[in-house]
């Protein structure tokens, strides 16, 4: 296993082994509704498993601003951010503390993380890669962390010029750090889908990277569909494999809409019981390291289907919509959120009339 080479030759031990459980689809176990006829009261239908709560973590300040050439300005990066605190959203990754040498776009990430607004109940977490980043986060005021490894070794040498084990033996001061000053950190597997250079992954290859990011600590794994090739076939079986080392109530799905896919794959980790969904609103993104990758799944959408299967976020829809609006503007392009569009042609109150000084209308956990 990836992480007993690389705890081994650190001298690192007690290292305790995590058994997941994956919930089988049981389609004869149909919940109904019993009182209201309305969108927001309706169980999920065809998911017995499914969650009643789902949490989304928003990753448009972060991975979806990170590859856009022109630089953001840091005023509307605070905006963005802002903004997106005020819609009912529980996590709100604000940025990266990688070198400005590698992502220009992130350079000014100690002034975004000092200026925002943080709202109470909101979390937001930082990409750190190394122990340098971590220490530059903290001093910033960063109260929880994320590191990151690949499922791909072609993938891990060209996007951070080191091996899947050299990579994992990195993070191994920084999850000591973390520790030491009581920061959560979370964990993302990249390519867990599909290798812009490899083709297919072995979903076993992915079950092995998620397991060592769990033995050393990381609270949540994340598994991303870098370049968003996977189909909901795929995703199950990706996930069932991860789902024998980590507990399904600590994975989290991340998925690139470059083939339309992405609702479909959320909706089929939904039914083996994942409660975790990571989006970028306007359905930012890209990938630096992967050709062809479309953006991220948009917040927008998965709000709306969430509320189609009557799946609570939290998450108020007209606030969520204003803030795609105010980013999508401000990088002069317009929202390729399908639900964001459709919903604004209906004649929701303007966007710009929105207030975002009040609690959230919808906001319930």
């Amino acid at each position: 296993m990836l992480l007993s080479r690389v705890l081994s030759r650190r001298a690192t031990s007690h290292v305790t082994s995590s058994a997941g459980h994956v919930t089988k689809l049981i389609v004869s176990s149909i919940r109904l509704s019993s009182s209201s006829s309305s969108s927001s009261s309706v169980a999920p239908l065809w998911m017995p498993s499914a969650p009643e709560f789902v949490k989304i973590v928003e990753v448009g300040p972060r991975d979806g601003l990170q590859n856009e050439k022109e630089l953001v300005p840091t005023s509307t990066k605070i905006r963005f951010i802002n903004k997106l605190s005020h819609t009912g959203l529980k996590v709100v990754e604000a940025t990266s503390f990688v070198s400005p040498k590698w992502v220009p776009q992130m350079g000014d990430n100690d002034e975004v993380m000092r200026s925002i607004e943080r709202v109470p109940g909101v979390s937001y977490p930082v990409l750190t890669p190394n122990i340098e980043g971590f220490k530059n986060a903290i001093a910033a005021g960063a109260k929880e962390v994320a590191i990151f490894a690949a499922a791909s070794e072609s993938f891990s040498k060209r996007n951070i010029n080191c091996t899947i084990e050299e990579s994992l033996e990195r993070f191994v001061p920084v999850m000591e750090a973390a520790k030491q000053e009581g920061v959560k950190v979370r964990g993302y597997v990249s390519c867990v889908l599909g290798c812009p250079y490899e083709g297919d992954i072995d979903p076993v290859a992915v079950a092995d990277v998620a397991n060592s990011l769990l033995q050393m600590g990381c609270y949540e794994i994340s598994l991303g569909d870098t370049i968003g090739v996977g189909t909901p076939a795929k995703t199950v079986n990706m996930i069932q494999h991860v789902a024998k080392y980590v507990p399904i109530e600590q994975i989290a799905v991340h998925f690139h809409d470059t083939y339309g896919q992405a609702i479909a794959n959320i909706f089929a980790a939904l039914q083996l019981g994942v409660n975790v969904v990571d989006s970028a609103v306007a359905g930012l993104g890209g990938c630096p390291y992967a050709k062809g990758a479309s953006g991220n799944v948009a917040t927008e959408d998965v709000v709306y289907l969430m509320q189609g299967l009557g799946v609570e976020t939290g998450v108020d829809m007209a606030r969520l919509l204003a803030a795609s609006s105010f980013i999508s503007t401000a990088l002069g392009r317009p929202v390729s959120s399908r639900a964001a569009c459709a919903l604004s042609a209906k004649g929701l109150p303007a966007l710009d009339d929105v207030v975002f000084d009040e609690p959230p209308l919808y906001y319930q956990h």
